[in-house]
């Protein structure tokens, strides 16, 4: 897919920990034919309610809408869309890789230092390797250490992201239905 009028958003997304909310989200993207590119689920700081990060490429009009359709579910507390300037972004890339190989060429060793990556686990058949990192970091190694055919596996995880504002959204927003259920507001 051609994504040179598209820029790349993130979406966080919060709600409570129930089933299907996840299908719901998707099928959001899917009615209005944008791919999601990474997601990634967990709990927040918040007890009780979970975090999506969602990555799409989308043109800002289209975001806007996924993110108000989104909002509107029933069991959705908070959704908001972001670019790469606004938060802070990390991932994780995984890489296991062929122990001779390593042993063998020493330009594999320095292709990893260079990276700023680590080796988190070797044995005589492979050696796993981790870099945490921006998507651009992560795949530059993998292109790099394949060129070695040394790679047998590897993956690389989904965004995990936090904004950049000193405040976070949904805590404001929770604590306005607070004050609204107590009638406080």
């Amino acid at each position: 897919m051609d994504n040179t009028d598209k820029t790349l958003y993130t979406l966080l997304v919060y709600s409570e920990n129930i089933a299907g909310i996840l299908n719901q989200v998707a099928a959001v993207f899917t009615r209005r034919q944008v791919n999601i590119e990474s997601i990634n689920c967990s709990a927040s700081s918040i007890s009780g309610v979970h975090k999506y990060t969602i990555t799409a490429w989308s043109n800002k009009d289209q975001i806007e809408k996924i993110t108000k359709q989104i909002e509107k579910k029933v069991d959705v507390i908070k959704a908001d869309y972001f670019t790469d300037d606004q938060l802070f972004i990390r991932e994780v890339g995984l890489y296991k890789l062929s122990t001779p190989e390593v042993l063998n060429n020493p330009e594999i060793s320095r292709a990893i230092r260079r990276a700023d990556a680590r080796m988190v686990e070797v044995n005589p058949t492979f050696c796993s390797v981790m870099l945490s990192g921006m998507t651009e970091d992560i795949t530059t190694l993998y292109h790099t250490l394949d060129q070695y055919n040394c790679v047998l596996q590897y993956t690389r995880s989904g965004r995990v992201a936090i904004t950049r504002s000193t405040e976070e959204q949904v805590t404001d927003f929770l604590d306005m239905q607070k004050q609204i259920e107590n009638g406080e507001a």
